[in-house]
């Protein structure tokens, strides 16, 4: 009585695919409002907004996942989609509102979590790689194509018709959750009293970062994934926006460079990615991983040409096996026990980057004074953007300090990255957090070894 047929991969990739597609409708708007909006300190507004968003993420993830043990998939799922899309009419109603409510909305906005919970608890361990990847690449086909339709429709028929589809999209997710989507965690595998099993020790987002100095090993990937993602983490925030303002791209261009970017970095992340693993090995893929995300981020850095940040977006896409890669290493040299320790450490990091690469790059970018003046002018008939007036120092080496200030930090990451042994047994003495997993965990929890905390760190890779 609660959906339509069995509990499936498909119904999460359904509510997955409706949700970013909407928000991939509003990537050309959004940047347009923003800059309305926020006419000084662009950059750094957007990077505070979107940092708020992270860490507010990252603190509430766990909470959300523990109670969904208890009180089922279906309504979590209803609850993560509602306020991920509620900012979304907001766009034309109230810009300031708009931005209030994105920055409040990541107390919910882990949709992703949700889901891979909801997978797991339908799919058998053999079948639960195959699974995830059919959601991660839902995720990056949503994201490929509605930027290209949302700057269509925005230059044809204006950004409000864009924002009432996006908003009816939206509704429509959060039908198909109430109508179609069946409970997945069934009734017996739920705790008697929903009020007892939830404690201080399963909400705690710091939990899995206090176990990272116990092993030397676990401890220099962590260094290496917190490195290395910071920079990814604050230029998937800001980017679209540089492009558009900075470089001169045009809505349509924007789009475009998603587009090609979502496509390249698809390939990479399977038949690329494959290759590299059986012929070199683990280690040495995610080293030309980091290696690669160094090239491009200096060229981002350096790039004052349009043509440059196509070619480096090329170079971004080979940059995306790093992730994998590094789950990979982490999945293959854990004992079967401590799947869910290690992966449960750098998914916490990988959260706590969230929020604190876009306030970082916000920053650099406001002591550089990488702003503009003014609003961009409509686009030229040949699809150009024509900027009125740059205040970009041009008499500046670098264009974009943020994406070198990244380079940096990843050359950091691919130095520590060397110390880590190709084959090795992890080993964190965690006798409380198993204690804690057997107690508070079910088969089917997102807490258990092995099994939703992998994926989390191939959701954003595109």
């Amino acid at each position: 009585p609660q959906g339509i047929g069995s509990p499936s991969v498909y119904h999460a990739v359904i509510v997955i695919f409706l949700e970013f597609f909407a928000w991939g409708l509003l990537t050309a708007p959004t940047l347009v409002v923003l800059h309305e909006t926020f006419p000084k300190h662009t950059f750094l507004m957007n990077g505070l907004i979107q940092g708020v968003k992270g860490l507010l993420s990252f603190l509430s993830a766990p909470l959300i996942g523990a109670l969904s043990d208890v009180w089922g998939r279906k309504s979590f799922l209803l609850l993560t989609v509602f306020f991920t899309c509620a900012p979304i009419p907001l766009m034309k109603i109230s810009p300031w509102w708009y931005f209030a409510v994105i920055s409040v909305s990541g107390v919910f906005a882990v949709t992703f979590s949700v889901v891979f919970a909801y997978v797991a608890d339908i799919t058998q361990e053999h079948e639960r790689s195959m699974a995830y990847g059919l959601v991660s690449a839902t995720f990056a086909a949503s994201l490929v194509t509605s930027p290209a339709i949302g700057a269509y429709l925005g230059r044809v028929y204006g950004d409000s018709l864009v924002v009432v589809l996006a908003t009816a999209i939206a509704l429509l997710d959060i039908c198909f959750i109430l109508v179609a989507v069946p409970e997945s965690l069934p009734e017996k595998m739920r705790p008697a009293s929903w009020g007892a099993p939830i404690s201080w020790e399963q909400a705690d987002p710091f939990a899995s970062l206090k176990k990272v100095g116990q092993d030397s090993i676990v401890l220099l990937i962590c260094i290496t994934v917190f490195l290395s993602y910071l920079p990814e983490a604050g230029q998937y925030s800001s980017f679209f926006l540089y492009l558009r303002q900075i470089m001169g791209f045009s809505s349509e261009s924007v789009a475009a460079f998603i587009a090609v970017l979502g496509i390249l970095s698809i390939i990479a992340q399977t038949i690329v990615l494959s290759l590299l693993m059986r012929s070199i090995g683990n280690k040495n893929t995610i080293l030309l991983g980091l290696g690669f995300q160094i090239l491009q981020l200096a060229w981002y850095g350096f790039g004052s040409e349009p043509w440059m940040m196509w070619a480096a977006g090329a170079v971004a896409a080979m940059s995306s096996i790093t992730f994998p890669a590094v789950s990979a290493l982490v999945s293959r040299t854990a004992d079967a026990d401590q799947q869910g320790v290690v992966q449960g450490m750098i998914t916490g990091i990988r959260g706590l980057c969230n929020g604190l690469g876009p306030a970082l790059y916000g920053f650099i970018f406001y002591i550089f004074h990488v702003e503009l003046n003014e609003i961009p002018m409509p686009e030229s008939p040949s699809g150009g953007s024509v900027v009125a007036q740059y205040h970009l120092q041009q008499n500046s080496i670098i264009p974009g300090p943020p994406f070198l200030f990244g380079a940096c930090s990843v050359l950091l990451a691919l130095l520590v990255a060397l110390f880590i042994p190709e084959h090795t047994n992890l080993n964190v003495r965690s006798s409380n957090w198993k204690k804690h997993c057997g107690s508070h965990g079910h088969p089917h929890s997102p807490q258990a070894p092995g099994e939703a905390k992998e994926p989390l760190l191939q959701d954003t890779n595109v």
